[in-house]
């Protein structure tokens, strides 16, 4: 709870005993004070929510309470910038937290009282009708600052609740304006210059040349337009394998995340070391380089689907692959694995070779017949590996069973084989199909908010790329002059033009062209015939009203369309 009094009072929801803390007439209780973790009382407040409702409610009571009381003790003071010892404000710790209730509140908190409207972070600008346009305060939220509410909800992979607190404004519309202003762009060009890699990476590849690596170099055009390409792809997949070490430090994936924030950083970097353990066999002088070398050209291709967060459609199409890679299929190779393995050791085990005959048939003479200078090795199932491959044949329907013909036991092969197709072509495969079309059926509506994320990480990563002038250019926000109690007070602030259906009636003419110093304590009664007047109207008694007036001034009557 805190080692301060206060800390107790308000986290026990003792609100006559907060007041009366810090309001005696004897000893007044500092409300910036902190305890041993750096703490203050709005911490505390921050640390004990649990996002139930009646938590949630008791908490913004307090946590509003203390704000207010200290404004009026303290005008000057700014109890929510401070930081405990982790550098964390009490808006950044419920964040870090997934306080999603207590993060909405801080987020979107406005008063409407000229004495404590500098308290708010969310400023009416104007409304008319269902249309409102509110500035929200940036500061700490935008990624432009260190270590920001936006960088510690995209990067912080353990944290509950980030997809619902992203999609809360300010931080919703304030990613939509990066995306627009220079993600997409850059994005893009991103994407233009992987696939020039691609082309270049899979032209130097088909053009190998059958000697002992490395390759002499040719002096022409080709030739050096050759060696060219090599050193391109080469740079190319050394910057995927520092970026890629530099995410897994920044991120520290870990599979539970690895299904949200998917995997592609981690393909990069296995492609990354895969053209690196190719090219230094390649300069060691040994063929196997050719192995890794086709290997990391077949996952450059696949990584082309890291573009398509770029598109929404074709966004959640590939977060749902990433879904059923690593939860149905992951979870069937693991029991499929067990089951091919233990059935492949039963047969090896089983089996015994039949003696060898003078005469060759069937493949085994085939095979003699094309090189009869070679003694022809046919493979048997005391062979693990070849066992293994005839199982899996079996299980997608391709099995041959020519040469189990003349092995002993058959009856008991027999049985393991029937037992082995129904375990894992009818059982598994079928299993597998059902929990695919489960996992597609309960993800279509997460799949939207991963998407967004992948592409808020996606931004995260551009905008941490731009040198300082740039980001400073494509900054989001306006700095705003407020009108509060503490005179003027300027800020910068996002704006967010929303439209509520639901009220489509009711503040009509509420417009407010300087911010912050519209007083909503001085309107009129609600129930005052003018305020019932406008909420009886409706918008096309208002554009009906506007051109009776206009045509009223003119000599001829005109018929009005709406």
């Amino acid at each position: 709870m805190g080692e301060l009094p206060l800390s107790l009072a308000a986290c026990t929801n003792q609100p006559d005993i907060v007041d009366f803390l810090m309001e005696n007439e004897y000893l007044r209780a500092d409300a910036k004070m902190t305890d041993s973790h750096g703490n203050t009382v709005l911490h505390a407040l921050v640390l004990v929510a649990d996002n139930s409702q009646e938590n949630t409610k008791f908490i913004k009571a307090i946590y509003d309470r203390i704000l207010k009381t200290t404004a009026r003790l303290h005008s000057k003071m700014k109890l929510e910038e401070k930081e405990n010892h982790i550098g964390l404000t009490p808006l950044k710790l419920a964040a870090k937290t997934g306080k999603i209730g207590i993060f909405s509140h801080i987020l979107q908190r406005e008063f409407h009282e000229n004495h404590i409207k500098h308290l708010s972070r969310k400023f009416t600008e104007w409304v008319y009708g269902p249309v409102h346009s509110s500035l929200y305060d940036l500061s700490s939220v935008d990624s432009y600052e260190n270590n920001s509410v936006l960088d510690i909800l995209i990067y912080g992979s353990d944290i509950p609740n980030r997809h619902e607190m992203l999609e809360m404004e300010p931080l919703n519309c304030l990613l939509e304006d990066k995306w627009k202003k220079y993600g997409a762009r850059m994005f893009f060009l991103n994407f233009l210059v992987y696939l020039v890699y691609l082309v270049i990476f899979t032209v130097v590849a088909y053009n190998k040349k059958d000697v002992k690596p490395p390759f002499p170099i040719e002096h022409n055009k080709l030739g050096y337009l050759y060696t060219s390409g090599q050193l391109l792809t080469l740079l190319a997949n050394c910057y995927f394998f520092v970026i890629g070490i530099m995410d897994m430090k920044r991120k520290r994936p870990k599979l539970q995340t690895l299904l949200i924030d998917g995997y592609y950083e981690i393909l990069f970097f296995v492609q990354g070391i895969l053209f690196l353990a190719s090219t230094a066999l390649y300069l060691g002088r040994r063929q196997e380089y050719l192995g890794f070398l086709v290997m990391c050209l077949a996952l450059s291709w696949v990584n082309v689907l890291y573009y398509s967060r770029g598109d929404r459609h074709m966004g959640i199409y590939s977060v749902m692959i990433q879904r059923m890679i690593l939860s149905d299929i992951l979870r069937f190779l693991f029991v499929y694995i067990v089951f091919l393995f233990g059935f492949s050791a039963a047969v090896v085990t089983l089996l015994i070779e039949p003696e060898v005959k003078n005469k060759t048939s069937g493949r085994a003479g085939f095979y003699a017949t094309i090189n009869p200078n070679e003694e022809c090795v046919t493979p048997t199932y005391k062979n693990i590996p070849y066992t293994t491959l005839q199982l899996f044949k079996f299980t997608i329907g391709m099995g041959d069973m020519e040469f189990t013909q003349d092995y002993q036991y058959m009856e008991v092969f027999y049985v393991l084989l029937i037992a082995y197709i129904i375990l894992t072509y009818i059982l598994l495969l079928n299993m597998l199909i059902a929990l695919m079309n489960r996992t597609v059926e309960k993800i279509t509506m997460e799949s939207t908010s991963i998407w967004r994320l992948q592409r808020a990480v996606t931004i995260m990563d551009m905008e941490k790329r731009l040198p300082y002038c740039l980001k400073k250019t494509f900054r989001s926000g306006v700095e705003k002059k407020l009108g509060t109690a503490l005179g003027e007070d300027q800020r910068r602030c996002f704006r967010v033009e929303r439209v509520n259906w639901n009220k489509w009636n009711t503040n009509l003419v509420n417009i407010s062209e300087d911010p912050g110093c519209f007083d909503r304590s001085q309107l009129p009664d609600l129930d005052s015939p003018l305020r019932r007047l406008n909420r009886g109207r409706s918008w096309r008694g208002l554009f009906m009203e506007s051109s009776r007036r206009k045509t009223s001034q003119s000599t001829e009557m005109r018929p009005l369309n709406v």
